[in-house]
């Protein structure tokens, strides 16, 4: 938690007063700016270097595929490599039923139109496994202090209304601010299916950017 406001919030807050204590909540949303695609080639052989080889000339498909879509080098890394026995489970014993080896690229995506074409171009050059699609924001400090402002004044118009419930006087501005939340924004997922063989369209909505807050106001009774 990060105080917001004040350097010393404790020695504001007096003990001689009562004391309010709300949450306050913003919200803004924002068109997302960057999308991240999860996406990759599973392959299995009973022998280990066949499993290997077959992934290696796959993955490698795809990738040459990304280039010439002009996906910039940049902007396309490993997320994921897994090499695992397989078992099967037969009459209570297990049964070796060869390796399985994956490999998951992340793609960076500014240019959403193109989301589509994309996961087609991968299928067709060998891609199997289509995870996830992320949808973010990428400078999202602006948004979120206009979601702070926002849950200030939210906090304390709470409070305002509880001391008015209770017939009490509170102090315009709290002795107390502590700040709950980080500057991260609620990133958007879409789940895709996970042998994803044609793409339709793919709307990115918008990011949701939320700051909460913990106020404390010094009050006294009429």
């Amino acid at each position: 938690m990060i105080n917001y406001g004040y350097q010393n919030p404790m020695s504001l807050c007096t003990s001689q007063e009562g004391i309010i204590k709300v949450t306050g909540i913003g919200s803004v949303s924002a068109d997302p700016t960057k999308a991240t695609i999860r996406i990759g080639v599973v392959t299995e052989d009973m022998s280990l270097e066949k499993a290997q080889s077959e992934n290696t000339a796959k993955i490698n498909a795809v990738i040459n595929s990304l280039y010439k879509m002009n996906i910039p080098r940049q902007d396309i890394s490993t997320a994921f490599f897994d090499i695992q026995p397989q078992y099967d489970y037969i009459e209570g014993r297990q049964v070796f039923r060869g390796y399985r080896v994956t490999n998951i690229l992340s793609l960076t995506i500014k240019d959403f139109s193109i989301i589509g074409e994309i996961i087609d171009t991968a299928t067709a050059n060998g891609a199997n496994r289509v995870e996830d699609i992320n949808f973010s924001v990428e400078n999202p400090s602006a948004y979120y202090r206009q979601a702070l402002d926002l849950a200030v004044r939210n906090a304390s118009q709470k409070a305002l209304q509880l001391a008015n419930s209770f017939g009490t006087h509170i102090s315009p501005a709290p002795c107390r601010i502590i700040e709950l939340t980080s500057s991260s924004p609620m990133e958007r997922i879409v789940n895709l299916n996970q042998f994803a063989v044609s793409a339709s369209p793919i709307l990115p909505g918008q990011a949701e950017i939320i700051a909460q807050i913990e106020a404390w106001f010094q009050y006294m009774a009429h």
